[in-house]
């Protein structure tokens, strides 16, 4: 039976300063996508606007810009995926068994406000289906409430980029919060590696994340593991 997975991306180009790029950290997609790829499982991309998904460009010089990055990279139907993605509206969430939250800081802006997006991940979650984030991608789940009006992640073990990892990547006084604490206030059981940038997966019941880029492969493979 094919599985299909929707990969959510970011449609945010800049920080708050324009002169700052960032945008889908590439990578966070292109391990998960291989991974899910390699089972023969469906997958389609949706952003907060539809349209065009923006590359940070970090994510394209060494050592981020690994096999799987560029190879999509050189692949043009591939790149047209992240010129065309789907809008929220467009998407019905019975048609798919998980949903993927990628990373950038890019998603620090259009993540937490897209209601769009938080009808998509409940219904997703209520139909027995699975919700994964990657580094910055948790912030997408920040709001998500259940029909009973709590929050997704109120009481879940999960974990995402570190607010030492923000520090340590120099771009803590940019961000617009600190999505570790925000995710604390949530009431979320919020886990760390010990040490920054090495991979770290968590699952509790069928909510997976990941804390870092280093850790998207190891993410998606919990999901395949639990998609069965």
């Amino acid at each position: 039976m094919t599985r299909r997975v929707l990969h959510v991306v970011t449609n945010v180009a800049h920080y708050d300063d324009p002169d700052e790029p960032t945008g889908l950290w590439l990578s966070e997609l292109t391990h998960a996508w291989h991974v899910f790829a390699a089972r023969g499982d469906a997958q389609l991309l949706v952003s907060p606007l539809g349209g065009v998904s923006p590359l940070e460009p970090r994510s394209l010089k060494w050592p981020n810009l690994d096999d799987t990055a560029k190879a999509w990279l050189a692949d043009p139907a591939r790149m047209a995926l992240l010129s065309n993605t789907a809008r929220p509206d467009e998407i019905d969430p019975a048609d798919f068994d998980a949903i993927y939250f990628t990373g950038g800081h890019a998603v620090m802006w259009d993540f937490p406000p897209a209601q769009g997006l938080q009808r998509i991940t409940r219904d997703v979650y209520e139909r027995g289906g699975i919700v994964s984030s990657v580094c910055h991608g948790y912030c997408g789940l920040l709001n998500t409430t259940l029909s009973d009006g709590t929050l997704l992640v109120a009481g879940r073990r999960l974990t995402g980029f570190s607010w030492r990892e923000e520090v340590l990547a120099g771009v803590a006084r940019k961000v617009p919060y600190n999505a570790e604490e925000e995710m604390r206030r949530r009431g979320a059981q919020y886990e760390k590696a010990w040490l920054p940038f090495v991979s770290k997966a968590v699952t509790d019941g069928r909510l997976v994340t990941g804390q870092n880029p280093q850790s998207a492969r190891a993410t998606a493979e919990r999901v395949a593991a639990l998609l069965g």
